[in-house]
């Protein structure tokens, strides 16, 4: 058999390998080119799997199922659903996190927006920030035990400070009609510093030439702000409101430390709801049942969302 040696026989079998390598599928090549970093990526899509997906998954095989931990696990279809929306607290429970999620909308979605915009215009940046992220690095519990003091229905500090300026006591977690209000600033509170630090970051980009120019057109702080600064940040802005609805949805610890879904299950959440399911009730059919109602909600709204944002035609 005829070899082929020397530079031409090296320059033939080269061209020869390439050719075999582009007649391959694509996903073949780019797997072979890419085969190292997929090795390194290995271990933390293990990890992914075992602690996120998985679980995802046991969910919704879950939910089809009666367990509590004592019995084997029953497949009973679809009646852990209807067991969950015929529950009187159901509607209730989601009135009640559709009340706190459009009131934190409105108030605790903009307080970051305006106060990140007033630090940027003003002098010690830095001593603002760290004022306003110090909340955030209280342990949940030891902040919501403080608060617990502040709306205090006798001598708390709230009341304390409404009797200085002559106006009546209120119950605040102990009324159905302040409970809501009452947490919405809580977790205002304990959620705007690590916003303005995002917000902050996202106003560096903006270019400074835009400022100069308004200043010199003889435009104010507001115009600023409402021409230039807001435009500027509105993808970061429409991100965090996807993100505000999820968090907002899934609130829990405050009720459950502060109120336990009280008074009168006036601040039920549909989280306390399933943690009362799987822990109080040891139903998690039901509570994975729940669970899954809660995912679609928040994924087609976070895909309807996004469509008529950013993926919009014009």
């Amino acid at each position: 058999m005829a070899t082929t040696t020397g530079p031409a026989g090296t320059i033939a079998v080269s061209a020869a390998r390439r050719d075999l390598a582009r007649r391959q599928p694509r996903w073949r090549r780019e797997l072979r080119r890419n085969a190292v970093a997929y090795l390194f990526l290995l271990p933390a899509l293990a990890l992914f799997a075992l602690f996120l997906w998985w679980p995802i998954v046991n969910a919704f095989l879950i939910s089809f199922q009666k367990v509590d931990l004592r019995n084997d696990p029953v497949w009973v279809g679809l009646d852990n659903f209807r067991t969950v929306i015929n529950d009187p607290l159901f509607f209730r429970a989601w009135r009640n996190t559709l009340l706190y999620t459009v009131l934190a909308l409105v108030f605790a979605y903009l307080v970051p927006v305006v106060l990140a915009i007033a630090i940027n215009e003003v002098r010690g940046k830095d001593f603002f920030r760290l004022a306003f992220y110090l909340p955030g690095v209280l342990p949940p519990i030891v902040a919501l035990l403080l608060w617990r003091w502040v709306f205090d229905p006798g001598p708390g500090l709230a009341n304390t400070a409404l009797g200085w300026v002559g106006l009546e006591s209120q119950a605040w977690l102990q009324s159905a009609d302040t409970v809501i209000p009452s947490i919405l600033v809580i977790t205002t509170w304990g959620g705007v510093g690590g916003a303005i630090l995002y917000y902050l970051a996202a106003l560096q980009g903006v270019p400074a030439s835009l400022y100069d120019a308004a200043e010199l057109d003889g435009a104010g702080l507001w115009r600023r702000a409402i021409d230039i600064t807001i435009p500027q940040i509105r993808g970061v802005m429409l991100l965090f409101l996807v993100g505000q609805v999820i968090a907002t949805m899934q609130l829990f610890t405050e009720v459950f430390v502060l109120t336990s879904g009280g008074p009168n299950n006036a601040s039920v959440t549909v989280m306390l709801l399933l943690y009362r399911y799987a822990f109080e009730y040891n139903e998690f059919g039901n509570a994975s049942a729940l669970g899954v109602l809660i995912f679609l909600f928040l994924s087609v709204f976070s895909v309807g969302y996004l469509r008529m944002t950013f993926f919009k035609k014009g």
